[in-house]
């Protein structure tokens, strides 16, 4: 079925709307970032006279990105492996129904995601786990932050233990026939059918991990473990910001999410017209 004239009008009208919301806003912070700091305060909106790309360097010395930028690749990297990991070895069972209580406990998840964020439960956390089990699992550690941003993949979880219910059940039947094990069997036939939403569940933990700015302010203390978010915080003055060089701070920190979405999009839209293919 063919749609009509105006229905692609309407389907056009939509997506350049939608590309205005996102678009319009990151091309204003580009534009900003390319002025001069008199030539912004002379018309913030006007486009740039000059390409200023010299504030990118001085942003970047400002910042100390090159001192963050490896502890942020650290975390989220960590971070976005454990969470994958995790949530593909509790989301399977769960799906199959081959523990007890399955049910109950996704419910529980589901729950989960409604109530509000327990800071304050996190920070006691934190501070017991460094004065009763170890300095280096707990507050102001590298890896006790870690463990706290893997404490979100309950949304990761949530969407694998759907995509997998829609995986035919007889795979399972075929590799006990064969004898395969249970982690070659969800290495080798279960991960490679999950490609598409194990690249959204990628992208929605390392979103999360490497823009979080309260986190590290609550839970690291010590600059050394600072990701690369908190170099945001080295362009607020006393009196007024350097606006154009804040905008180039804000290039900096999102420009690595920009290139991994370019390179995991293909699997996502590769899976979904596979899906719409064999559907």
């Amino acid at each position: 079925m063919q749609p009509s004239r105006s229905a692609k009008t309407i389907s056009y009208v939509f997506i350049f709307v939608l590309l205005c919301i996102y678009l319009v806003p990151i091309l204003l912070v580009f534009n900003v970032s390319l002025k001069s700091f008199e030539d912004f305060l002379n018309n913030p909106f006007s486009i740039a006279s000059q390409f200023n790309f010299s504030n990118y360097t001085e942003a970047w010395k400002q910042g100390n990105f090159s001192d963050y930028l490896l502890n942020s690749l650290l975390y989220t990297g960590v971070t976005t492996i454990v969470s994958i990991m995790l949530a593909i070895f509790a989301a399977f069972p769960i799906a199959r129904g081959y523990i007890a209580w399955g049910g109950f406990f996704y419910l529980l998840f589901v729950m989960s995601q409604f109530l509000p964020n327990p800071v304050v439960a996190q920070y006691r956390l934190m501070l017991f786990l460094r004065d009763n089990v170890h300095s280096d699992i707990g507050y102001n550690s590298k890896i006790g932050y870690m463990l706290l941003r893997t404490s979100g993949a309950g949304l990761v979880f949530m969407m694998f233990v759907g995509y997998i219910k829609s995986i035919s059940r007889e795979l399972d039947e075929a590799a006990g026939i064969d004898g395969t094990g249970y982690l070659r069997y969800l290495f080798q036939i279960i991960m490679p059918l999950m490609k598409p939403i194990i690249a959204t569940g990628v992208i929605l933990t390392v979103i999360g991990t490497w823009n979080d700015l309260v986190g590290p302010i609550q839970f690291l203390s010590s600059p050394e473990h600072f990701p690369i978010t908190s170099g945001l915080k080295e362009f607020r003055g006393q009196y007024g910001n350097n606006w154009p060089l804040l905008a180039c701070a804000v290039m900096i920190v999102a420009a690595p999410l920009v290139v991994l979405f370019l390179f995991i999009q293909k699997y996502i839209v590769n899976g979904a017209l596979a899906g719409a293919i064999k559907s």
